[in-house]
């Protein structure tokens, strides 16, 4: 599986951007899609994810309100439309896909992952 994200940038506190990550390959058994971040001097953390069977959604608490994951499972796409940005969300976010058919929602079983896009949010 090979994940290709884009839609990062600089903007302004409380401004938006919108990321967006095609998977392609071997896709069919495909069961979520999320996204994590990951900050200068920080861990990667969980930022959000879909259920692609239901398209259940699930976010982390400190974009809860702020950030929408949704999916087009016609093209294997996974989208992050982020709102009222604020500068402690600047990090690379990363896209992740479970490919595996295994992971039990919300515990996906992320196995393949995307190249990365910054998001830079001044203040």
């Amino acid at each position: 599986v090979q994940l290709q994200a884009s839609g990062g940038g600089l903007v302004q506190a409380g401004g938006s951007l919108r990321l967006s990550c095609a998977a392609s390959g071997r896709t069919f058994r495909m069961s979520a899609m999320g996204w994590f971040r990951q900050a200068p001097g920080k861990e990667r953390e969980f930022v959000a994810a879909i259920s692609w069977s239901d398209f259940n959604t699930d976010y982390a608490d400190s974009v809860k309100g702020r950030f929408t994951v949704s999916g087009d499972n016609a093209k294997n796409t996974v989208y992050l439309q982020m709102n009222s940005l604020k500068p402690e969300d600047t990090a690379v976010y990363y896209c992740a896909v479970d490919s595996t058919g295994w992971g039990t929602w919300p515990d996906a079983l992320y196995d393949y992952w995307g190249q990365g896009t910054q998001v830079t949010v001044s203040s």
